[in-house]
């Protein structure tokens, strides 16, 4: 099992919360996930055996959302996934 942190950037609200959290949660191999929108991350634990941190990023890029290599607060220059 590994467990990695991901900088989530474009999330405004608690439904892009959920939005990020089921895109990562579906893939196989994924046992755990907690988004977080205050400090804009996504901490995944998952078997390296199964899936790339490549294909978790993928995941959230086909949800809306960019992925970057350092943790950072929401970004508040996207359209907010609720409307």
């Amino acid at each position: 099992m590994q467990t990695e942190r991901l900088s989530i950037r474009g999330m405004t609200c608690s439904g892009c919360v959920n939005t990020v959290t089921r895109a990562l949660r579906t893939i196989d191999g994924v046992h755990d996930t907690d988004v977080s929108l205050e400090s804009g991350t996504a901490v995944v634990q998952f078997d390296p055996a199964s899936i790339s941190i490549e294909d978790l990023g993928l995941a959230v890029r086909h949800a809306g959302y960019d992925t970057t290599g350092e943790p950072g607060p929401p970004q508040s220059d996207r359209r907010c996934c609720c409307g």
